[in-house]
Formats: structure tokens, C-alpha cells, sequence
């Protein structure tokens, strides 16, 4: 997760305090150009969605969704 963050800070996408504010946790905020990034992810993660759907009956979508939602569901169980 370290290695993650610090590339996230050098890209200037996200920030830590270089100290601690209490103990030793480092709260991490999106920069503005992080935002961006997370919100353009966003938009393309709901096209793609869109799209694979598009092509299912209202029926077929709501069973898709039932399904991963119990594959979800699955991968949370120890």
C-alpha cells in the first residue's frame, strides 16, 4: 500500500502530511488533479458498463447484477 501511495504523491495525484497529526496514521487527500483523474475514471468505468449492458433485456441485467453481486458476495467470506 506504501509503495501505491508514493506513487500516487509523486504523480501528484494524491498527498500526505509529511507527520503524523496523532500516532502514526498519515490521512491521505486527493489533489485536485487526483479528482480529476478519479472522476474521468468514473465516467469511463460507467461508459463501459453502459455498453456491455446495452445489449441485455432488463431481465438479463437484473440477474447479471444478482450474480455478481453474488461474486462479490463470495470473494468477502473468509
Amino acid at each position: 500500500m506504501n509503495v501505491l501511495l508514493q506513487t500516487l504523491e509523486r504523480e501528484g495525484l494524491a498527498s500526505r502530511p509529511a507527520q503524523a497529526p496523532a500516532g502514526r496514521v498519515l490521512p491521505v487527500q486527493l489533489t485536485p488533479l487526483g479528482r480529476q483523474r478519479l472522476e474521468a475514471a468514473s465516467a469511463a468505468v460507467r461508459s463501459v458498463e453502459k455498453q456491455m449492458l446495452q445489449g441485455l433485456k432488463s431481465n438479463d441485467q437484473a440477474e447479471l447484477m444478482r450474480l455478481l453481486n453474488a461474486c462479490i458476495s463470495a470473494l468477502s467470506e473468509p
